[in-house]
């Protein structure tokens, strides 16, 4: 079972009210500070969901390589990034509200001009305001793994999805994608391998990429032994 994806002429009614999702607004405490953030800096760094293609050229106010984040939790390494590419425009989606509002706080300290934030389900996102070959990468990192096999179908990572990803791919665009639970790392091998529109940059497993920072929570990680898996691909 996959991702359930509406169709592009699907009624934004039915696409709200879609069926089995890749994530659950889970209960999280916003700090008064985050929720600051987002009441005072959330007007200017967030950009409203919409049922159509989004200017992002506007949004930014020049033309410069775009790449899209999923899921950037509390937005260290997504504003760490931006911060180390201010050449490149990035914008960051997020559904959890104490993450957006981290975020908000770390674009204001570090004055971020090239980083916006979308605060909505990712699949709509891409389906309805990314343009058609738009966008120059993807970064998926350490998306929940639903380790329970009957929640499997909630995982991100499906040969939907990534079709539809990989049509909002420039081609020589890429896609990157890091875990640190194994099983999920061999799933996501094993869907990117099998969709016709991507090459994988390694045989098999990448190094991680310079550009993608290690969390404290990775760096912790990997003292205690965990493994981390990164896959770099290429849209073709």
């Amino acid at each position: 079972m996959t991702v359930d994806l509406p169709h592009d002429n699907t009624d934004p009614a039915a696409l709200r009210g879609r069926g089995i999702r890749s994530f659950v607004l889970r209960a999280g405490r916003t700090t008064e500070a985050q929720s600051r953030a987002l009441l005072e800096l959330g007007p200017r760094w967030i950009v409203p969901y919409a049922d159509a293609v989004t200017d992002w050229h506007a949004v930014f106010g020049r033309t410069a390589p775009r790449v899209l984040e999923i899921g950037f939790g509390m937005g260290d390494a997504t504003a760490e990034i931006a911060a180390s590419k201010p050449e490149m425009d990035f914008i960051g989606v997020e559904v959890h509200p104490p993450g957006v509002g981290a975020l908000l706080q770390r674009i204001d300290a570090a004055q971020l001009t090239n980083l916006r934030i979308v605060q909505h389900d990712a699949v709509q996102v891409l389906q309805h305001m990314i343009a058609p070959h738009s966008l120059d990468g993807l970064h998926i990192y350490f998306p929940d793994p639903w380790p329970k096999k009957r929640h499997h179908k909630r995982r991100l990572i499906q040969p939907d999805f990534v079709r539809l990803a990989v049509s909002r791919l420039r081609a020589g665009a890429y896609l990157h994608c890091a875990t640190d639970w194994q099983p999920y790392a061999k799933h996501m091998l094993e869907v990117l391998r099998a969709e016709p529109g991507l090459a994988n940059r390694s045989a098999d497993y990448a190094p991680r990429p310079d550009w993608r920072p290690v969390s404290k929570f990775e760096r912790r990680g990997l003292n205690l032994g965990h493994g981390v898996w990164d896959l770099v691909f290429t849209a073709r």
